[in-house]
C-alpha cells in the first residue's frame, strides 16, 4: 500500500487548500484506521450502527496532532468518498475537540472543485447551524455506550484558527521526525 505520510504533502495550507487521505465513509459505523506502521487501512471496531459517520472522516498527511496521530479531517462532500481516497481540499473551520483529555482536532473541509455545489461552501456558515449541531452531537455521544463522557466538544473555530492547528501539526509531525 501506500505511506501517505512520504508520498503526499499536507498541501497549500498558505493558500488554504490541503490534501486529505478518507479513512471512514460517510454513512459507516466501521471505525477504520490507517496503520501508519503498516501503510494499510485496517478496521479497529465496528461502532454502534447509531453512530454512523455523518460525514467523510479522514486525516492530513504528514501531520500530528496533540494525540499523536495525523490531523484528522472531515471533509462535506454530497457523496460518501471511499476508504484510501485522497483528494485535495479547502478548509473552512474547525471542530475544537478532545477525546480522554487530549487535543483531537477536526479540521473542516470541502473538495477543491467541487461542481456540485458550485465551490459554494466557503465557511463553517456556510453549512448552517443544523449540520454544526449534528456533528457537535455526533463527536460528543460516539463513545457514551463503551466510555460515556470521553469526549467533549470545545467549540468551533474558523479558517484562521483552522490554518494555526494544521501550522502546528505540521511543526510536531516533523519535529518527531528530526528527532
Amino acid at each position: 500500500m501506500t505511506d501517505y505520510n512520504k508520498v503526499l504533502s499536507p498541501g497549500d495550507i498558505e493558500n488554504g487548500h490541503l490534501n486529505a487521505v478518507i479513512e471512514i465513509s460517510q454513512g459507516s459505523h466501521l471505525k477504520i484506521e490507517y496503520d501508519r506502521e503498516r501503510c494499510n487501512f485496517m478496521i479497529d471496531r465496528v461502532e454502534p450502527s447509531i453512530y454512523a459517520k455523518p460525514v467523510n472522516y479522514g486525516f492530513i498527511p504528514a501531520t500530528k496532532d496533540e494525540d499523536g496521530d495525523e490531523l484528522d479531517v472531515l471533509v462535506v462532500c454530497s457523496e460518501p468518498i471511499p476508504t484510501g481516497v485522497w483528494l485535495e481540499c479547502r478548509y473552512i473551520g474547525v471542530l475544537q475537540f478532545e477525546d480522554d483529555g487530549e487535543g483531537d482536532h477536526k479540521i473542516i473541509a470541502v473538495p477543491a472543485d467541487d461542481r456540485d455545489s458550485g465551490d459554494s461552501l466557503k465557511s463553517l456558515d456556510d453549512l448552517g447551524q443544523r449540520w454544526q449541531d449534528k456533528i457537535r452531537e455526533h463527536f460528543t455521544h460516539y463513545k457514551d455506550l463503551k466510555k460515556p463522557g470521553s469526549t467533549k466538544v470545545l467549540g468551533w473555530g474558523d479558517e484562521v484558527v483552522a490554518k494555526r492547528i494544521i501550522n502546528e501539526s505540521i511543526s510536531r509531525y516533523e519535529k518527531a521526525l528530526s528527532q
